[in-house]
C-alpha cells in the first residue's frame, strides 16, 4: 500500500483515523463479494447442465443479484445516517457470509438464487459504505490514491474470478466457487470487529416510507425491465419488459419528485445541483455500460465463436484485468497530481480506439491480437472510471456524502442492467440479421455479424463520453493544493 496511505488521517472535526486496518478489512470484504459475482457467470453454462434449468432461469442468477442491489443501494444513503460505520460493516458481512455458506452448500437452484440475494444484500450495504469511508477518512489530497488502490481490488476481482472459476470447474465442482470466498470473508469479518472504526455522523433522519416504496418499485422495476430485455424472451417487445420499464419510469418521476418537495428527502437529489458531480455520475455510468457490456459480449464470443473453455477464455482476458488493476492506483496518483480531464479525455480515446478493432476481430484474429486489445479497451476504463468518479465526490460538501455515493452506486447498478441489456439486443439483432441475407449461413459468421455490431455499440458510447469529457474540470478543495 502506498507510503502516504499508511500515514494516520485526520478528518474536518479533528478526529484520526488508522487507515491500514480500515482499509484491509473494506478491501477484502470488496475483493471477494466481486469475485464471487463474475466467478459464477463463467459458471452459468455448467450449472444449465447440472441443475437442467434453461438460459432464461439461469440469468436469473445474475438479474436476482443486480435487482436486489438496484433495490437496496439507493437506501443506502439513509442507512449511513443511521447506522454507525461497524454496525453496517458487520452487518454486510453477515449477510455475506450467510448467502455464500448457504451457495456453496446448495443442492438445488432455487437455494442458489436465495443465496445470491443474501449475497447482493451484503454486497449493497458493502459497496456505498466503502466509498463513503474513503471520503470521510481521506482528506481531496489523498483521495485519488485511496481510489486507486479500490480500483485496484475492483478491477482484478472480476480478472481472476472466471479464470479461477473455469479451473475449478475443470477439476472440482461450483460449489468450490464459494467454499474459497468463505474464509476470506471471515477473515474480512474479524479485522472489522477489531478495526475498523465508526467514521460517518449518525443524524437518524426522519425515514419516509412512501419513498422507499417509490425507490423500490422505480430503481427495481427499471432493473428488472433492462435485465429481462437481455434474456432473450421476447426481447424489448415482450410485455413483460414495456410493462417493467414503464412502471418503473413512472414510480422514478414520482420518487423524484417528492425528494424535491421534502426538507430530508431519503435521497437528497439537490446533490445533482454540483456540476462535475453531476457530470462524473454521467461518466461513470457510460463507463459502466462499456465495462459490462464488453465484458459479457467477449466471453460469449470466445467460448462459441472461438471454441474456447471457460478456463482458457478466462486465462485469456486475465492479462487485460490485472493490467486494469496494476494502472487504477496509478492513475490515483496521477489524478492527485494533475486533476482528472487529461486522464479522462485520452481514456475515452483509447477505449473507444480498442473497441473499434474489436469490431473487426473475426474467430480467425490470433489470440494476442485479443490481449491487446482487451488490455489497451481495460487501460482506457483506468483512465476515466476513478478520476470522473472522485472529481465529481469531492465537489459536494460533507453533509452530502451519504447521497452522492447512494447516487453513484445507484446509477451504476442500472448502467449495468442498461449496458448488458443493450450489447445482447444488439447482438442477437446482428445476428438475426445475418442469417436473413446470408445465403449459405454459419452460425459462427452469425455470431461474429452479431459481437462486432455490439462492440461498434461500445464504441459510440466512449464517444459520447469523449464529448463529455471536454467539459471536466477539476475541482479545488479548501486547503487541497493542486
Amino acid at each position: 500500500m502506498e507510503a502516504n496511505l499508511q500515514q494516520p488521517a485526520t478528518d474536518a472535526a479533528g478526529k484520526t483515523f488508522k487507515v491500514v486496518p480500515i482499509m484491509i478489512a473494506l478491501l477484502i470484504s470488496g475483493f471477494i463479494g466481486l469475485f464471487s459475482e463474475t466467478a459464477l457467470n463463467v459458471a452459468l453454462t455448467d450449472l444449465m447442465n447440472l441443475l437442467s434449468i434453461a438460459p432464461a432461469t439461469a440469468q436469473w442468477l445474475t438479474t436476482g443479484y443486480l435487482l436486489t442491489l438496484g433495490i437496496l443501494v439507493p437506501v443506502s444513503g439513509l442507512l449511513l445516517q443511521w447506522f454507525t460505520t461497524r454496525q453496517l460493516f458487520v452487518t454486510a458481512l453477515s449477510f455475506s457470509i450467510l448467502g455464500t455458506l448457504v451457495a456453496a452448500l446448495a443442492p438445488t437452484f432455487e437455494m442458489l438464487l436465495v443465496a445470491r440475494v443474501v449475497q447482493a444484500i451484503g454486497t449493497a450495504i458493502m459497496l456505498p459504505l466503502m466509498f463513503n469511508t474513503i471520503l470521510v477518512v481521506f482528506p481531496a489530497e489523498r483521495r485519488g490514491a485511496a481510489m486507486g488502490i479500490i480500483g485496484l481490488v475492483i478491477m482484478c476481482a472480476p480478472a481472476i474470478g472466471p479464470t479461477i472459476a473455469g479451473l475449478m470447474i475443470e477439476n472440482l465442482s461450483w460449489h468450490w466457487i464459494f467454499w474459497l470466498s468463505l474464509p476470506f470473508l471471515v477473515v474480512s469479518l474479524i479485522c472489522g470487529i477489531l478495526f475498523m472504526q465508526n467514521v460517518s455522523t449518525i443524524t437518524r433522519p426522519k425515514i419516509d416510507v412512501l419513498s422507499i416504496v417509490l425507490s423500490t418499485l422505480g430503481f427495481g422495476g427499471v432493473v428488472f425491465g433492462f435485465s429481462s430485455a437481455g434474456e432473450g424472451e421476447g426481447g424489448w417487445s415482450s410485455a413483460k419488459v414495456i410493462a417493467s420499464l414503464a412502471f418503473g419510469i413512472v414510480s422514478l418521476i414520482l420518487f423524484v419528485a417528492r425528494q424535491l418537495t421534502m426538507k430530508k428527502p431519503m435521497m437528497n437529489l439537490r446533490a445533482f445541483k454540483h456540476p462535475m458531480f453531476t457530470l462524473g455520475v454521467v461518466t461513470v455510468f457510460i463507463c459502466m455500460m462499456i465495462i459490462l457490456s464488453s465484458m459479457l459480449v467477449l466471453p460469449i464470443y470466445l467460448q462459441s465463436g472461438f471454441g474456447m473453455t471457460a478456463f482458457a477464455a478466462g486465462l485469456l482476458m486475465l492479462p487485460g484485468g490485472i493490467v486494469n488493476g496494476v494502472m487504477s492506483p496509478i492513475m490515483g496518483k496521477l489524478f492527485d497530481r494533475y486533476g482528472p480531464r487529461w486522464l479522462v479525455l485520452p481514456g475515452f480515446v483509447v477505449a473507444a480506439a480498442a473497441l473499434w478493432f474489436f469490431s473487426g476481430v473475426t474467430p480467425a484474429s490470433a489470440s494476442a491480437l485479443i490481449i491487446v486489445l482487451h488490455s489497451v479497451l481495460m487501460i482506457g476504463i483506468s483512465m476515466i472510471m476513478m478520476p470522473a468518479q472522485t472529481n465529481g465526490m469531492n465537489q459536494l460538501p460533507r453533509e452530502l456524502y451519504p447521497d452522492g455515493t447512494a447516487i453513484m452506486n445507484t446509477l451504476q447498478q442500472v448502467a449495468g442492467a442498461i449496458g448488458t441489456a443493450l450489447a445482447v439486443s444488439i447482438m442477437t439483432a446482428g445476428s438475426t440479421n445475418y442469417f436473413k441475407t446470408a445465403q449459405n449461413p454459419d452460425p459462427v459468421q452469425g455470431l461474429t455479424a452479431g459481437a462486432q455490431d455490439a462492440f461498434l455499440f461500445g464504441m459510440i458510447v466512449a464517444a459520447i463520453g469523449f464529448v463529455l469529457s471536454f467539459f471536466v474540470k477539476r475541482v479545488i478543495v479548501k486547503g487541497h493544493k493542486p
